[in-house]
Formats: C-alpha cells, structure tokens, sequence
C-alpha cells in the first residue's frame, strides 16, 4: 500500500525512512520540503496529494497543528481510509476528528507514540492505540515496520490518553532527576558511581538507566522532544486530568520545571537539557563537567 507521511520532523522523519528502507511506497509533505529526500520519500507538494494514499500517518506537534490539516485533507480523503495520528494530542480533539471524518467513512486511528529517536530508527517503538479494532488490522503492517509493540487500548481518545499519562511519567522522572544529579554535582559525588548506585535502587528510573549515563559523558541524546514539547504534554496531562476529574499534586511543579527551562533559553532544545536550567539556577552547574574530571 501507498503510505502518506504529513509532517516529516524527528519522529516523522524517522518514521518515513523506516517504511521506505521496509519497502512501502511513501510520499511525504512537511513545511520544510526538503525534508521528504531526506526521508528518501515521494514529495508532496500539496496535502491533496497525501490523501490518495491509502493511509495517511500524522506526526504533528499539537492538536491545532492536527486540526489544520485535518481541515485541508479532509475533502480529498475518501471512504474506506485509515488517517493514524503518531502525535501527542488532546484526546477530546481526537474523539471529535474521529467522529467527524468517521462520518464520511474514513477512520481516524489515535496512536501515541513512545521511545524516542534511536526506537523509531530501529523499529521499536511503542504504539498505543484508540479507534477500531477493524482499522488497527488495515495499518497494522505498516505499524509493525516501526513498532516493536502495538497495543489496542480500546475506543477512540484511549491511546492519546495513554501517550499522556506515559509522558507525564516520562516527564516527572526527567525532572526529578535532573534536580538530584545537580544536587549530587554539588555534594561533591561521583556521578557516575551515583547513577550505578541509583540503577541497583530504589530510585531507578528511565532517565537514570537511559539518559544521565550518555550526559554525564556530555551526550545530551540530541533529536528527541524538546523542553516546549514537554511542557506542551505536561499541560495537556493536567487539561485531561482537570475533565476527568481526577488529582494532579505534582503536575503543576513537573511542568514548572520544563517551562523555567523555557525561559532560560532551552525551549527548542531537547529536554534532556532541563538539567542545564536546573544547574543553571544553582550557579552555573554542568553534570558533565564531572565526567571529564574522572578521566
């Protein structure tokens, strides 16, 4: 089957040359056009020329982005298509866009993302996803070129919830532990022997098996989600949770973390960098700097 890409960024980038290096046929469009050779996909100049594939994968940054192009695909999609959305979105968005082009006969699958740059380039992300069962099955082998697990999470808006949840985690555990490597800098610790100490503990998380060990060698993992991103998640975490109703004690300080990294200057910068606002404000402390000094 034909498969058209709609923003060709980090994820949708990545994304695109796994299925075109899997063999699908892929035509991409992106703001920055360039981006689609890049990719090694068909280029799009136009939207219309998307929509004749015969599933469409969005990787945007928001649900206004999505909304946008969702308004311009819409009269060139026809019945019987899959649209899948690979973005972070509100799920109230996507249940609308669901019922919306579902009136039409095309589905419109959520499917939330996680792993980062390396998983998308090898193939193994995970995907959560809302929408029909029947739907799941028709992009199910495109999925597969690019995830390692694909998990049915029932209706549509579920796997946008999930991708949330999974990134406020995400989120909080990069945070927290930005502060404590800042701190054990300034306890005069060896940071390296710290994160081993950390991974055999209690305190193990994602962020201490999988990033701090690349940014203590001054390995920041660049290309992944950026500290605005962040922030826009975390933000879209506490708008769900406040319509559910459910509690939020650490939200609002998760996201005052990403947004002061923000104001520091390091919004489009990946968000492993929250550790440098962090240090920032503590005088000017670098984690790295404590690699270096052990060689």
């Amino acid at each position: 089957m034909t498969v058209g890409v709609v923003g060709l960024g980090n994820m949708g980038g990545r994304i695109a040359r796994r299925l075109v290096e899997a063999g699908e046929d892929v035509i991409g469009h992106d703001l920055d056009a360039a981006r689609a050779a890049d990719a090694g996909a068909r280029a799009a100049a136009a939207l219309a020329e998307v929509a004749a594939a015969d599933v469409v994968l969005l990787s945007l940054p928001d649900s206004p982005a999505i909304e946008a192009v969702v308004d311009e695909l819409e009269e060139h999609l026809r019945a019987g298509q899959v649209v899948v959305d690979l973005s972070t979105a509100a799920p109230a968005s996507t249940v609308a866009l669901h019922d919306r082009l579902g009136a039409r006969g095309v589905a419109f699958v959520d499917a939330g993302i996680s792993g980062g740059a390396a998983a998308a380039e090898a193939g193994t992300l995970t995907i959560m996803v809302g929408g029909s069962a029947d739907a799941l099955a028709t992009v199910r082998p495109v999925l597969d070129h690019v995830a390692a697990n694909v998990h049915h999470m029932g209706p549509s808006g579920t796997g946008h919830v999930a991708k949330l949840l999974n990134n406020f985690l995400n989120a909080t555990s990069l945070a927290a532990t930005a502060e404590v490597m800042v701190a054990a800098k300034q306890s005069g610790l060896d940071l390296a022997q710290f994160l081993d100490v950390v991974n055999h503990s209690s305190g193990v998380n994602f962020a201490t098996l999988n990033r701090f060990p690349r940014i203590i060698e001054d390995d920041y993992l660049e290309g992944g989600l950026t500290n605005a991103l962040m922030a826009k998640d975390v933000r879209l975490y506490l708008e769900h949770v406040q319509e559910i109703g459910a509690p939020s004690l650490t939200g609002a300080a998760c996201l005052g973390v990403f947004e002061l990294a923000g104001a520091l200057g390091y919004g489009d910068q990946i968000s492993n960098r929250v550790v440098d606002a962090i240090g920032d404000i503590a005088g000017g402390v670098r984690v790295q700097q404590e690699a270096r000094a052990n060689q």
